[in-house]
């Protein structure tokens, strides 16, 4: 054994990390009731502020992949990560993250995406404590 090393290797007894969202299999996303712009109709509560049937997951992934990450049950994140490619997903979170995804989501992503450097407020605490 190497000193400071693990029997049998280098991270010996360290269970290897799974993918974050399992990958989707044809079946799963044809369970999936979609809008005819492709979004899961399930996500329709948290876009009350728009015309759903507008949304186009072209022109509108901001808005998105906000919502969806912010409020998306596992069978919608999984639409999302196979919607969209992984490094566009972790760029959302990385800029803007911040300030659109509730603070315990958003420390989710950042861990499970494996963002270290991220932006943050430009504000200075109110209260210090």
């Amino acid at each position: 054994m190497k000193p400071g090393g693990h029997v049998g290797g280098v991270g010996a007894g360290v269970r290897p990390r799974r993918s974050i969202i399992p990958a989707v299999s044809n079946s799963d996303l044809a369970s999936i009731k979609l809008t005819p712009a492709g979004i899961p109709a399930s996500l329709r509560p948290f876009f009350q502020d728009c015309v759903f049937e507008s949304v186009n997951p072209e022109t509108d992934a901001f808005t998105v992949i906000e919502r969806t990450l912010s409020c998306g049950n596992r069978r919608e994140l999984r639409w999302l990560f196979h919607r969209y490619p992984r490094r566009q997903l972790a760029a959302f979170v990385r800029d803007a993250g911040w300030w659109r995804i509730p603070p315990h989501r958003f420390y989710y992503w950042l861990n499970l995406l494996g963002i270290t450097d991220y932006r943050q407020s430009d504000y200075p605490r109110i209260w210090p404590h």
